[in-house]
């Protein structure tokens, strides 16, 4: 099941965030649970590097050091959901990745102190559609950077002033 559906959506109040899940058996059982509904995980700070928070039901493990790095989502202890806005050194399960994760981005994401998190596999809330024409005088980038120029705009994913934007051309 992990090969079939790799991303998810994370939310924090009205924050949204994607993420790409490693395919391992934590995820595959991770993943089941999410089939049946949103996860919603109380999350705290610990050390100043992480927020880390109980899950409902313990996951696989298959722990190995590992360095962290901003945005990387851990499994620690079988039922313990790490989420990386620093980076440490110790035995975890990697579950996956905050999609283009930075340091200050998931500080900010995550916000302080106490949270909910929710996870669910429903990530077309993260995407707005576009249900107008953008001016041209708007900027308008592919998901690499790159300016688009084109009128109308190729179908797809675009970053319309700075915000991601589905564009369907039917």
């Amino acid at each position: 099941m992990a090969s079939a559906q790799t991303k998810i959506l994370l939310s924090v109040g009205d924050r949204y965030a994607t993420a790409t899940l490693v395919d391992n058996d934590a995820t595959a059982a991770l993943l089941t649970q999410l089939a049946a509904g949103p996860i919603t995980v109380s999350m705290v700070d610990y050390g100043g590097f992480e927020k880390v928070g109980e899950l409902p039901q313990s996951l696989p493990t298959s722990n190995s050091q590992i360095t962290t790095a901003p945005g990387d989502i851990m499994l620690y202890q079988g039922n313990n959901m790490v989420i990386f806005y620093g980076s440490n050194t110790w035995s975890y399960t990697r579950l996956g990745h905050i999609d283009n994760a930075t340091a200050d981005g998931v500080r900010a994401f995550l916000g302080s102190g106490d949270i909910s998190l929710t996870l669910s596999l429903d990530t077309s809330a993260a995407i707005e559609t576009v249900t107008a024409d953008v001016p041209g005088n708007v900027m308008v980038c592919d998901l690499s950077g790159c300016r688009v120029t084109r009128r109308p705009l190729p179908s797809g994913i675009c970053i319309i002033a700075g915000r991601k934007v589905l564009v369907r051309n039917n």
